[in-house]
């Protein structure tokens, strides 16, 4: 413990003597981040995602109250796929919207609740739609949004962290809704759960375990066997 100390890798709070993370981290945060960015560390977490799904991978990151796209990978299978070509991506109507106001900041489910535009007939636009949806995504782990932004477009996301321990973004899939059959929805959900975590690490953070424990409890047999009746 002394060695950590003396070289910034711990140090000791002065008002309670425990330890805790010391300035050097910081450092070597700072210089695993000019040496691997955040593009780089999705890259091959996404090839992954596409080719096992067979449909669209994408990761955004949350800057401010605004979900931005980073990068994808589209469908190695199908003509007909989704194309990430937005901007930003609505809060209240898009699974990686709903990945952010599940287990990002409170203030973003505020925002949502006072801005919900309507851009298909899916779209939520209730205040108690949009709570049961983000309660939904906290229980399973995944924000899911079937042509709520998109008519024929349905998407699942994952939460991802960074070295601060906080919400960084969401990796997710988007399918062509005729093809999300029930095979496929888990298949993707598994395959989300890996890329997750691997981008995660490569960004330097950790899988809260709630969200560990509600991905465990979505694959549950008693879950399975309800789904597939």
């Amino acid at each position: 413990m002394q060695a950590l100390e003396d070289f910034g890798f711990i140090e000791k709070n002065p008002l309670n003597k425990c330890y805790r993370l010391g300035p050097a981290l910081l450092q070597l945060a700072q210089t695993r981040e000019l040496t691997v960015p955040r593009k780089l560390g999705v890259q091959g977490p996404l090839v992954e995602l596409a080719k096992a799904t067979g449909e669209t991978a994408h990761v955004t990151v949350l800057s401010g109250n605004i979900v931005y796209p980073l990068t994808s990978v589209e469908s190695p299978n199908h003509s007909i796929r989704a194309i990430m070509d937005n901007h930003a991506f609505p809060l209240h109507a898009t699974a990686s919207g709903l990945s952010a106001l599940a287990f990002g900041p409170e203030i973003l489910q505020d925002i949502a609740l006072n801005d919900m535009p309507s851009f298909t007939p899916n779209t939520v636009t209730t205040q108690q739609d949009l709570l049961d949806n983000i309660r939904l995504t906290r229980a399973t782990g995944f924000g899911m949004a079937n042509g709520s932004f998109e008519s024929e477009i349905q998407g699942v996301a994952a939460p991802v962290f960074d070295q601060t321990g906080l919400f960084a973004g969401s990796v997710s899939v988007a399918s062509v809704a005729t093809r999300f059959t029930p095979t496929l929805a888990r298949c993707v959900n598994q395959n989300l759960i890996l890329a997750s975590r691997e981008i995660t690490r490569n960004w330097g953070g950790h899988i809260p375990n709630f969200i560990e424990a509600a991905w465990a409890t979505t694959f549950s047999p008693s879950n399975e066997l309800e789904a597939a009746s």
